[in-house]
Protein backbone atom coordinates (compact mmCIF):
# COMPACT_ATOMS: atom_id res chain seq x y z
CA UNK A 1 0.00 0.00 0.00
CA UNK A 2 1.06 3.74 -0.92
CA UNK A 3 2.09 6.01 2.34
CA UNK A 4 -0.80 7.45 3.57
CA UNK A 5 -0.91 11.16 5.17
CA UNK A 6 -1.62 9.99 8.87
CA UNK A 7 -2.66 12.23 12.15
CA UNK A 8 -2.72 10.65 14.99
CA UNK A 9 -5.90 11.74 17.91
CA UNK A 10 -5.53 12.09 21.51
CA UNK A 11 -8.75 12.41 23.05
CA UNK A 12 -8.18 13.71 27.31
CA UNK A 13 -10.59 13.95 29.75
CA UNK A 14 -10.09 17.10 32.15
CA UNK A 15 -7.55 15.58 34.53
CA UNK A 16 -9.43 16.35 37.70
CA UNK A 17 -12.17 14.18 36.25
CA UNK A 18 -10.64 11.28 35.09
CA UNK A 19 -9.27 7.98 36.44
CA UNK A 20 -11.65 7.65 39.50
CA UNK A 21 -11.21 3.85 39.48
CA UNK A 22 -7.74 4.15 40.17
CA UNK A 23 -9.46 5.48 44.21
CA UNK A 24 -5.87 7.76 44.83
CA UNK A 25 -5.83 11.38 45.97
CA UNK A 26 -6.54 14.28 43.58
CA UNK A 27 -3.35 14.80 43.34
CA UNK A 28 -1.40 11.59 42.73
CA UNK A 29 -4.10 11.28 39.98
CA UNK A 30 -3.49 13.93 38.24
CA UNK A 31 0.15 13.34 38.51
CA UNK A 32 -0.29 10.09 37.10
CA UNK A 33 -2.74 11.33 34.22
CA UNK A 34 0.29 13.82 33.49
CA UNK A 35 3.07 11.04 33.40
CA UNK A 36 0.94 8.68 31.01
CA UNK A 37 -0.46 12.15 28.93
CA UNK A 38 3.61 12.91 28.15
CA UNK A 39 4.65 9.22 27.63
CA UNK A 40 2.10 8.95 25.10
CA UNK A 41 2.88 11.99 23.26
CA UNK A 42 6.80 11.29 23.57
CA UNK A 43 6.47 8.11 21.87
CA UNK A 44 3.58 9.39 18.93
CA UNK A 45 5.89 12.08 18.30
CA UNK A 46 8.81 9.92 17.47
CA UNK A 47 6.77 7.60 15.01
CA UNK A 48 8.03 7.44 11.36
CA UNK A 49 4.17 7.14 10.59
CA UNK A 50 2.70 10.19 12.10
CA UNK A 51 2.64 13.34 10.25
CA UNK A 52 0.48 15.19 13.22
CA UNK A 53 -0.88 14.78 16.24
CA UNK A 54 -3.99 16.33 17.45
CA UNK A 55 -5.08 16.58 21.25
CA UNK A 56 -8.75 17.30 22.31
CA UNK A 57 -9.40 18.31 25.66
CA UNK A 58 -11.09 20.99 27.73
CA UNK A 59 -8.05 20.62 30.34
CA UNK A 60 -5.70 23.41 29.78
CA UNK A 61 -3.10 21.81 31.24
CA UNK A 62 -3.12 18.81 28.90
CA UNK A 63 -3.33 20.77 25.81
CA UNK A 64 0.05 23.13 27.35
CA UNK A 65 1.82 19.55 27.78
CA UNK A 66 0.76 18.52 24.22
CA UNK A 67 2.05 22.27 22.64
CA UNK A 68 5.98 20.73 24.19
CA UNK A 69 5.45 17.64 21.72
CA UNK A 70 4.11 19.47 18.79
CA UNK A 71 0.86 19.06 18.97
CA UNK A 72 -2.22 20.39 17.36
CA UNK A 73 -4.80 21.39 20.28
CA UNK A 74 -8.71 21.54 19.97
CA UNK A 75 -10.33 22.80 22.48
CA UNK A 76 -13.30 20.55 23.77
CA UNK A 77 -15.52 23.18 25.28
CA UNK A 78 -18.93 20.78 25.95
CA UNK A 79 -16.05 17.62 27.17
CA UNK A 80 -19.24 15.04 25.89
CA UNK A 81 -16.88 12.30 25.42
CA UNK A 82 -14.36 10.77 23.48
CA UNK A 83 -16.59 10.29 20.46
CA UNK A 84 -17.00 13.86 20.34
CA UNK A 85 -13.85 14.84 20.90
CA UNK A 86 -12.63 12.19 18.24
CA UNK A 87 -15.09 13.82 15.44
CA UNK A 88 -13.73 17.14 16.32
CA UNK A 89 -10.17 15.71 15.30
CA UNK A 90 -11.79 13.65 12.29
CA UNK A 91 -13.42 16.81 10.94
CA UNK A 92 -9.91 18.47 11.29
CA UNK A 93 -7.65 16.03 9.67
CA UNK A 94 -9.92 15.79 7.04
CA UNK A 95 -9.86 19.19 6.45
CA UNK A 96 -6.07 19.01 6.32
CA UNK A 97 -6.01 16.16 3.70
CA UNK A 98 -4.62 13.46 5.70
CA UNK A 99 -5.87 10.25 4.91
CA UNK A 100 -5.67 7.91 7.93
CA UNK A 101 -5.86 8.56 11.59
CA UNK A 102 -4.88 6.47 14.49
CA UNK A 103 -6.70 7.10 17.41
CA UNK A 104 -4.64 6.91 21.05
CA UNK A 105 -6.04 6.92 24.70
CA UNK A 106 -4.07 8.86 27.08
CA UNK A 107 -3.24 5.62 29.20
CA UNK A 108 -1.35 3.22 27.60
CA UNK A 109 2.32 4.43 28.54
CA UNK A 110 4.00 1.77 27.63
CA UNK A 111 3.80 1.90 23.98
CA UNK A 112 6.60 2.34 21.80
CA UNK A 113 7.20 3.83 18.40
CA UNK A 114 7.78 0.83 16.66
CA UNK A 115 4.30 -0.86 18.05
CA UNK A 116 3.17 2.65 15.33
CA UNK A 117 5.06 1.54 12.94
CA UNK A 118 3.79 -2.08 13.18
CA UNK A 119 -0.18 -0.91 13.19
CA UNK A 120 0.70 1.47 10.31
CA UNK A 121 2.05 -2.15 8.21
CA UNK A 122 -1.13 -4.11 8.86
CA UNK A 123 -3.41 -2.38 6.36
CA UNK A 124 -4.37 -4.16 3.80
CA UNK A 125 -7.03 -1.99 2.00
CA UNK A 126 -7.79 1.73 1.24
CA UNK A 127 -10.96 1.05 3.00
CA UNK A 128 -9.58 -0.35 6.47
CA UNK A 129 -10.42 -0.69 10.64
CA UNK A 130 -7.43 -1.99 12.60
CA UNK A 131 -8.58 -2.61 16.34
CA UNK A 132 -6.09 -3.12 19.18
CA UNK A 133 -8.02 -4.19 22.41
CA UNK A 134 -7.15 -3.22 26.42
CA UNK A 135 -5.76 -5.86 27.56
CA UNK A 136 -8.54 -7.22 29.54
CA UNK A 137 -10.26 -6.82 25.91
CA UNK A 138 -12.96 -4.93 27.33
CA UNK A 139 -12.15 -2.02 25.07
CA UNK A 140 -10.25 -0.45 22.30
CA UNK A 141 -6.54 0.87 22.89
CA UNK A 142 -5.57 2.24 19.57
CA UNK A 143 -8.38 2.72 16.22
CA UNK A 144 -6.49 2.91 12.84
CA UNK A 145 -9.03 4.06 9.99
CA UNK A 146 -8.37 4.84 6.52
CA UNK A 147 -10.10 6.81 5.38
CA UNK A 148 -11.00 8.85 8.84
CA UNK A 149 -14.68 8.62 7.53
CA UNK A 150 -15.18 5.10 7.14
CA UNK A 151 -17.02 4.67 9.92
CA UNK A 152 -17.30 6.94 13.16
CA UNK A 153 -16.09 5.48 16.68
CA UNK A 154 -17.69 4.00 19.70
CA UNK A 155 -16.06 3.93 22.80
CA UNK A 156 -18.15 2.22 25.11
CA UNK A 157 -18.20 -1.40 26.61
CA UNK A 158 -17.02 -3.74 24.37
CA UNK A 159 -15.85 -1.23 22.00
CA UNK A 160 -13.44 -2.91 19.99
CA UNK A 161 -16.41 -5.31 19.07
CA UNK A 162 -18.74 -2.77 18.08
CA UNK A 163 -15.78 -1.03 16.04
CA UNK A 164 -15.57 -4.23 14.06
CA UNK A 165 -18.85 -4.86 13.55
CA UNK A 166 -19.27 -1.33 12.53
CA UNK A 167 -16.37 -1.61 9.83
CA UNK A 168 -18.00 -4.83 8.27
CA UNK A 169 -21.36 -3.25 7.85
CA UNK A 170 -19.27 0.11 6.04
CA UNK A 171 -17.37 -2.52 3.90
CA UNK A 172 -14.69 -1.82 5.02
CA UNK A 173 -11.32 -4.44 5.72
CA UNK A 174 -10.77 -4.80 9.40
CA UNK A 175 -8.70 -6.68 12.15
CA UNK A 176 -8.00 -7.07 15.52
CA UNK A 177 -4.59 -6.80 16.49
CA UNK A 178 -3.04 -7.86 19.57
CA UNK A 179 0.11 -5.72 20.13
CA UNK A 180 1.23 -5.96 23.64
CA UNK A 181 2.17 -2.65 24.86
CA UNK A 182 -0.45 -1.29 23.38
CA UNK A 183 -2.78 -3.68 24.96
CA UNK A 184 -1.39 -1.91 28.47
CA UNK A 185 -3.43 0.78 29.92
CA UNK A 186 -4.31 2.03 33.31
CA UNK A 187 -7.37 1.94 34.74
CA UNK A 188 -7.74 1.18 37.87
CA UNK A 189 -5.94 -0.76 40.76
CA UNK A 190 -5.19 -3.91 38.98
CA UNK A 191 -3.88 -2.22 35.90
CA UNK A 192 -1.54 -0.01 38.05
CA UNK A 193 -0.46 -3.44 40.05
CA UNK A 194 0.34 -4.68 36.45
CA UNK A 195 1.74 -1.66 35.31
CA UNK A 196 4.27 -1.52 38.47
CA UNK A 197 5.36 -4.97 37.61
CA UNK A 198 7.56 -3.93 34.83
CA UNK A 199 10.07 -3.23 37.60
CA UNK A 200 12.73 -2.31 34.78
CA UNK A 201 10.34 0.39 32.96
CA UNK A 202 10.94 4.33 33.16
CA UNK A 203 7.03 4.30 33.58
CA UNK A 204 7.49 1.97 36.58
CA UNK A 205 10.13 3.64 38.14
CA UNK A 206 8.16 7.25 37.92
CA UNK A 207 4.37 5.63 39.16
CA UNK A 208 6.59 4.39 42.46
CA UNK A 209 8.10 8.02 43.02
CA UNK A 210 3.97 9.15 42.77
CA UNK A 211 2.92 6.36 44.82
CA UNK A 212 5.20 6.70 47.64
Amino acid sequence: MSNLRIGAIIPVKTFSRAKTRLNLSPEKTEKICRLMLESVLKTVSQSDVIEKIVLVSKDENALDIGKKFGAHGIYDESEQGVNSAVLLADKYLTQEGFEGTMVFPQDIPLMEPGDIHTLSQMRTSERCVLVVPSRKFDGTNALFRTPPSVMETHYDEDSYKIHLNTAEKRNAKSALVLIRRMMLDIDDQSDLRFILSFSETEIAHSLRKILD
